[in-house]
């Protein structure tokens, strides 16, 4: 059965701000997916899991209608009060049981999302929308993530992966998919013409404050945070007032570049 980890109001607001959109390499790999199979242009286009619509608006950008889906209401209202162009609509319902016609929708795609999903109920749901030659795009960043600023980059890097490695003590067993690149999620695609991408790697442009928000937005720090949130919060302040020190600013606002490595999952029914 699926895993439910973003629901809450407070939860769901932090993930509206501080999360990413698609980085610019991951879009053009999915642009250039759909041009190489003429997918496009796509009437109807499915981002499930949305959560507050980050890549639903970038799909958006590219194609004529966007439907966000997401079981979490919180995270649906987040993405309707986000500016939005008015090709995009949402909806709430489990990624498992998508309110689409049989082989009504020209490209499925899911951001970062799929390893909480039913695996086998999603793709066979999948496979139901998607029409004959259409797509499905199945994405997530890794854990694989460093930070760039001025000649103290590795330095950085250190004090953010050492608060990532006490967070993935609390994740979830699910995030095992996310640690094994989604090998699992691409042989239970069930299409015959199918790829999977590994090396995708983008840079975000993220301040100081942002990294730390990124780090709350996470599952196992909402799973710390629960545990223990003194030691929680302390970790965020620890992990700021360091960052700080190394790069020798005293604003959260100082700009970083935040690099990240995606897995991306690719086919065509």
């Amino acid at each position: 059965m699926a895993t439910q980890m973003f629901e809450g109001r407070g939860h769901a607001a932090i993930y509206q701000k501080y999360r990413f959109a698609p980085g610019k390499e991951l879009q053009q790999t999915i642009l250039a997916y759909l041009q190489e199979k003429r997918a496009n242009p796509a009437e109807l286009v499915v981002d499930v899991g949305c959560g507050s619509g980050q890549g639903t608006r970038f799909l958006a950008e590219h194609f004529k209608k966007v439907v966000g889906t997401d079981i979490s209401e919180a995270q649906i209202q987040e993405a309707r009060d986000a500016p939005s162009p008015p090709n995009v609509s949402y909806l709430v319902c489990p990624a498992e049981e998508l309110p689409f016609e049989d082989a009504s929708v020209d490209l499925l795609t899911s951001f970062t999302a799929v390893h909480w999903f039913d695996i086998q109920k999603f793709m066979r749901e999948a496979n139901r929308v998607v029409k004959p030659g259409g797509c499905v795009v199945i994405s997530t960043y890794t854990v694989d993530m460093s930070l760039c600023y001025g000649n103290c980059s590795e330095k950085l890097t250190q004090v953010f992966r050492e608060s990532w490695d006490l967070l993935l003590k609390y994740s979830h067993n699910r995030i095992k998919l996310v640690l094994e690149d989604y090998k699992e999620i691409f042989e239970a695609l069930p299409f015959p013409d199918k790829k999977r991408i590994t090396d995708i790697f983008d840079k975000i442009p993220m301040t100081v404050a942002g990294v730390v928000g990124y780090l709350e937005s996470v599952s196992p720090y909402q799973a710390f945070i629960k545990n223990d949130p003194e030691a929680a919060k302390s970790l965020l302040q620890e992990t700021e007032k360091r960052m700080l020190e190394t790069m020798g600013v005293s604003s959260r606002e100082t700009p970083v570049e935040f690099w990240v490595r995606h897995v991306c999952v690719l086919g065509c029914k």
